[in-house]
């Protein structure tokens, strides 16, 4: 298989994954489901810290604009705050609020719940091998774009505590 066709085949399966993905946030409860736009810049800041309008351009390579209008609608929901630049410069970052890693918290756990669920049957090998590939591919594709997606050693720094309804 040459590259061309590679790359139309892992297209037609990253579409499908992206739908999967999309199923999978759903039946968030209590109404705390988030837009994909939300989920995605709210695990940047929870594993990136407090970013500025022109840090999201630098780390997605998308308009300002986009941008704007995004963090706008996670201020108006209470999932983020403007805060001064803890290094003193002139732009306002935004930082998570507590409501914001929570609802990010709730999501993640019922999209982590239902891959966990897909891949209960798998030995541990090809777990540990799909981790892996998917892991480069990540990689290859942060490379050709220099956009590099921030790891932490642990798989996610943990931001708000899921509340306990059992009480």
């Amino acid at each position: 298989m040459d590259a061309r066709e590679a790359g139309e085949r892992i297209e037609l399966e990253l579409l499908i994954l992206t739908r999967h993905r999309e199923m999978t946030s759903r039946g968030v409860r209590g109404g705390d489901e988030l837009d994909r736009s939300a989920y995605v810049l709210l695990s940047r800041l929870e594993v990136q810290g407090p970013m500025s309008v022109p840090d999201f351009v630098e780390a997605f390579g998308l308009a300002a604009s986009t941008f704007t209008r995004q963090t706008s609608a996670l201020l108006r929901q209470g999932l983020v705050e403007r805060t001064p630049d803890p290094d003193g410069g002139m732009a306002r970052k935004y930082r998570i609020t507590a409501e914001g890693g929570r609802r990010l918290t709730v999501q993640r756990e019922t999209i982590v719940d239902g891959l966990t669920q897909v891949v209960a049957g798998w030995p541990p090998e090809r777990r540990l091998r799909f981790i892996a590939d998917l892991r480069q591919f990540n990689s290859d594709i942060e490379r050709f774009t220099s956009r590099p997606w921030p790891r932490t050693a642990s798989p996610r720094p943990q931001t708000a505590a899921v509340p306990d309804e059992s009480v």
